[in-house]
């Protein structure tokens, strides 16, 4: 068969892509390979820092935040067995709305991805930094930690690690994954037990109170202090399910019980750590929750917890704590090294990238998606912000994607009903846009300062389109795409400068523009690329550009309404209350649902998946695993 797909090629270049990956990852491997990519430097950070935010109710941050994960998962759950592919997340939403939609979320999922490693090799040597002072990080005067010199070689010498067990193979990965991650569980687990030999009650009840920092925080928390950033790792099962040798049943039941797993880990290591607070050791007054992120703690918390009790046992425990802070980040960091050449790989298949980052190593592995991998990875590094500051804006980007999953649910049920399904979601109708909108609330809580930086890098993606995309699909001739793309992004570059809303950690200077003039430039800016591009575009091009409005929609509507509500707002007395803000937050959002539902459509893609399925009973994919399996 030859259906033509969006990037040009037939279906044997986008269904058989995965032809040359090995199905070789079971069961255990699928779980491990998501409770390994959990289980990172969230642990080691976020008990203190969502502490901070939100208190002794920072407990609830972590029960809620699970409990959202879930609700995002399970839509996930019946997609990834009904369609098991290898960057999965970046090649559904073509399939549902086609090219523009598609391309929109595989950026904004490229740009959360492929930061995540540097991350985790930053978090290494902040934690350990924290306990032998300027081995590789130094604090500014904003409490800000920035790596030195040696921090960063540090840090590139990881980076080259995880790149190293990657190329070798997905066996190789997996099995050694299989087993760090035993490592990986059993450190927290034995860390909660020893912070509750330190226990006293005193924090959870005095100095405040339960809900010391108020109860808004502790939806705040969930985004902007690594609490959502701790689950991400559940996609892992979904990026890697083209390897997986039984997809369709070990994809979804991975998927929800790692989120399940980790939500009781992490619960319980918040308990132990408010339990096991020493004020004084802290260097704090008591009860100023506040202090904690910038205090003598905050490189290391939870060897700082256990050191301040005096007892024999959790000071020896300790240090083995300070090992596990190697171990832990790393293991997380050398999945995503994998996670981030695989969305490279999905960018390709779907034609936003060139063929190229679909090729592989004797080993089956996309090598040349890994080696980019690598050096965007790196460039986070020279230098990067602390952990603290950057895990609001990775939580904020990955949320985003994450709606896609309510919408595939009902639209592939609509355009592809006889595709099996071997994990159906019960009562779709309801968890399908409850899994939407706790993906958008989790964008919306984040603080205004970090949403401003997401919709800027987001938006940098729409002339990269116009450049690439748009050219080599025909939509359009290359000059008026270059012009287009060449006017967008001097505007960006302007608004950006002068508006003074992006990389900023405070509200803007004196003398930069109101908020009014800010957004409205930006939302008018991408308005008119939109409206240019669909001017300018043939037929196809028109009809992708009109499925896609939903989302800016979604952005645009958001971004005044965060900017005016309490606890998320820059402003020191924003007029609505976070309680109405979050309502007008889900109004808006399950509009964007419904209109998303209604916008998708039987793309060139999810047809050529459809016929090859009623002709053979499943996709080229699946008919070739068996083969693949051996």
């Amino acid at each position: 068969m030859a259906t033509t797909q969006a990037s040009g090629t037939t279906l044997a270049g986008y269904e058989e892509a995965d032809r040359g990956l090995r199905k070789t990852m079971g069961f255990n491997s699928i779980l491990f390979m998501s409770l390994g990519g959990i289980i990172g430097s969230g642990w080691l950070l976020g008990a203190l820092a969502s502490a901070s935010v939100a208190g002794p109710a920072a407990i609830l941050s972590w029960v809620i935040g699970g409990i959202f994960v879930i609700f995002i998962a399970v839509s996930y759950a019946e997609l990834s067995g009904m369609l098991p592919r290898t960057g999965a997340i970046v090649r559904y939403p073509q399939l549902s709305h086609g090219a523009y939609t598609g391309w929109m979320i595989g950026w904004t999922y490229w740009l959360s991805a492929i930061s995540v490693p540097a991350i985790e090799a930053e978090a290494v040597i902040t934690y350990i930094g924290g306990v032998y002072p300027g081995l590789g990080w130094e604090r500014v005067s904003d409490g800000v930690t920035l790596l030195t010199g040696t921090g960063t070689a540090v840090g590139v010498g990881f980076m080259l690690f995880f790149f190293a067990l990657n190329l070798f193979g997905i066996r190789l990965l997996s099995e050694w994954n299989r087993w760090f991650t035993w490592w990986k569980v059993l450190v927290p687990t034995a860390t909660f037990v020893m912070l509750f030999i330190a226990f006293r009650s005193t924090s959870f009840h005095a100095y405040g109170g339960f809900f010391a920092r108020g109860t808004s925080n502790i939806f705040v928390a969930m985004s902007t202090t690594g609490v959502i950033f701790a689950y991400l790792g559940f996609r892992q099962a979904l990026d890697y399910a083209g390897e997986s040798k039984n997809p369709q049943r070990d994809v979804p039941l991975a998927t929800i019980l790692s989120v399940v797993i980790a939500m009781i880990l992490y619960t319980l290591l918040e308990v132990g750590f408010i339990g096991a607070l020493n004020w004084h050791a802290a260097g704090l007054h008591l009860g100023d929750w506040a202090g904690l992120s910038g205090s003598k703690w905050g490189g290391a918390p939870l060897y700082s917890a256990l050191q301040a009790a005096g007892i024999g046992a959790l000071l020896t425990f300790s240090n083995l704590l300070i090992a596990d802070a190697a171990a832990s980040p790393s293991g997380t960091g050398w999945i995503y090294m994998g996670t981030s050449a695989r969305t490279n790989y999905g960018l390709g298949v779907n034609g936003y990238g060139p063929k190229a980052l679909q090729r592989h190593n004797r080993w089956g592995i996309p090598w040349i998606s890994l080696l980019i991998a690598l050096v965007i990875g790196c460039v986070f590094l020279v230098p990067a912000p602390s952990w603290y500051k950057l895990v609001g804006y990775i939580t904020s980007t990955t949320a985003l994607t994450y709606i896609m999953g309510g919408l595939g649910v009902p639209i592939f049920r609509r355009y592809a009903p006889d595709l099996p399904r071997p994990f159906r979601l019960g009562f779709a109708k309801f968890w399908a846009p409850v899994g939407f909108i706790a993906a958008s609330l989790l964008v919306f809580w984040s603080l205004f300062d970090t949403l401003a930086n997401v919709y800027a890098t987001v938006f940098l993606g729409l002339p990269l389109f116009a450049w690439y995309y748009a050219v080599k699909r025909g939509w359009l001739r290359a000059g008026p795409a270059v012009a287009l793309g060449a006017v967008f992004l001097a505007a960006w570059v302007y608004i950006s400068i002068e508006g003074g809303y992006v990389l900023r950690v405070t509200a803007p200077a004196k003398g930069s523009w109101s908020f009014g003039l800010y957004d409205a430039t930006l939302s008018a800016a991408v308005i008119f690329f939109c409206a240019a591009l669909w001017l300018l575009s043939n037929a196809e091009g028109r009809h992708s550009i009109e499925r896609s409005l939903w989302f800016f929609f979604l952005l645009l509507a958001y971004f005044p309404l965060e900017f005016y509500t309490q606890a998320v707002s820059p402003l020191s007395s924003p007029p609505i209350s976070f309680l109405a803000g979050s309502g007008i937050a889900v109004v808006i959002g399950l509009v964007a649902y419904y209109w998303g539902v209604a916008s998708g459509y039987m793309t060139d893609e999810l047809q050529a998946i459809v016929d090859a399925n009623a002709a053979g009973g499943g996709s080229p994919v699946d008919r070739g695993s068996a083969v693949l399996g051996h």
